[in-house]
């Protein structure tokens, strides 16, 4: 039988035909697929939407992303606000993807409501709220009364676009739901669609969900 003690000290006796007592039996460490993950790239991001690989022929050029930059926001974004799972980290890049187009859209255009942008294209009350956390004091208080002005203070540079999503997870969303979403179920993920996010669970949206699962899960 292994034990903790005779694997420890395996190489300090190695040569001298020496065995320890065996005091702990020994058993194999565990894994868990919810473990902290490393960081995010742009070869992930393509493999999960193709359509991050290139910004060209992008509808609005200035609001695009591609995967590189999209990744290093992400990943900042992540750091900032706890993220540490993969599976959190899926939830978070299929709900980007979906909300923005792969990632092509920072405002909304469809139907084209004034304030309601960023990576997650949350509505108006929540940038106010988000821009309050995240956004330059002076430039939110010039922006003040005007959702595209405020909206603006957290969309013109990609951390702060891409951090709105990790940011409402980690506010927004109750200790249950986020339960659910490092479960990787897909109860867990509708939940954080229809209980927390609000929207509906869209068969539409599960397809960035499960590639991202299984891009990031290896």
């Amino acid at each position: 039988m292994l034990c903790k003690t005779s694997i420890l000290l395996a190489g300090a006796f190695a040569f001298g035909g020496l065995a320890a007592p065996c005091t702990e039996p020994y058993t194999t460490p565990k894994t868990n697929n919810n473990a902290a993950s490393g960081s995010i790239t742009a070869s992930q991001l393509t493999q999960i939407a193709p359509t991050t690989a290139t910004c060209d022929g992008a509808p609005f050029p200035d609001e695009c992303a591609d995967a590189t930059t999209a990744a290093a926001a992400l990943n900042n974004s992540f750091d900032k606000y706890g993220i540490t799972t993969v599976e959190e980290k899926a939830a978070l890049i299929a709900y980007t993807l979906f909300e923005s187009g792969d990632y092509k859209y920072s405002k909304n255009h469809f139907p084209g409501r004034p304030g309601q942008g960023t990576r997650m294209m949350a509505m108006p009350n929540f940038i106010a709220e988000y821009a309050s956390a995240a956004a330059d004091p002076s430039a939110l208080a010039a922006a003040a009364g005007n959702v595209d002005a405020i909206l603006a203070t957290v969309n013109g540079d990609a951390d702060k676009s891409f951090g709105s999503a990790a940011w409402f997870y980690s506010n927004k969303c109750s200790e249950a739901v986020k339960t659910g979403v490092k479960d990787g179920s897909v109860i867990g993920w509708q939940n954080f669609l229809t209980v927390c996010v609000g929207t509906t669970a869209d068969p539409a949206r599960d397809d960035p969900w499960s590639k991202a699962k299984a891009v990031l899960l290896g």
